[in-house]
C-alpha cells in the first residue's frame, strides 16, 4: 500500500539530484541561489545562480543569470553567464551573454553583446550557499 522509499537525504540534495519548479502563477522578488536545477515559468525580479536553468515561454526574469547550462524561452532583462547556453526562438533577451557554447534559434531576439569565454576567463562563479 505504501512505498518503502525514503525521502532524499541531504547528501542527495547537495549532489544536484533534485530540481525546483517555479510555477506560472509565482512572482519572486529577490535573488535565487540553488545547487539544484531550476525550471521557471513565473516572474523573477532578482539575480539567479543555479546548476541548470530552464525558462518557460511566458516567464520573465529581470536580473543576472549564472548557470552551467541555461535554456531560455521567455523574456530576460539582464546579463547571462552560462557554460552552455541555448536561446529558443520565443526568447527575448536584453543583456550581454557570456558563454562557452551557444545555440540561438532562428527568430530569437537578443539585444546585447555576445562574448565567448576564453580559457583565461573565470568559469561561472561558485554558487553561494
Amino acid at each position: 500500500m505504501f512505498s518503502s522509499k525514503t525521502a532524499p537525504s541531504a547528501a542527495d540534495r547537495s549532489t544536484g539530484a533534485t530540481f525546483s519548479i517555479l510555477g506560472a502563477d509565482l512572482v519572486v522578488r529577490g535573488d535565487i541561489s540553488a545547487s539544484s536545477d531550476l525550471h521557471i515559468d513565473g516572474e523573477v525580479t532578482g539575480d539567479i545562480a543555479c546548476a541548470s536553468l530552464v525558462q518557460g515561454e511566458r516567464s520573465t526574469i529581470r536580473g543576472a543569470i549564472a548557470a552551467k547550462s541555461a535554456r531560455l524561452a521567455g523574456t530576460v532583462v539582464g546579463n547571462i553567464d552560462a557554460t552552455e547556453l541555448v536561446v529558443l526562438r520565443s526568447a527575448r533577451i536584453e543583456g550581454d551573454l557570456l558563454y562557452d557554447a551557444l545555440t540561438i534559434e532562428h527568430g530569437a531576439h537578443v539585444d546585447g553583446r555576445l562574448s565567448r569565454r576564453t580559457s583565461e576567463s573565470a568559469v561561472v562563479p561558485a554558487l553561494a550557499g
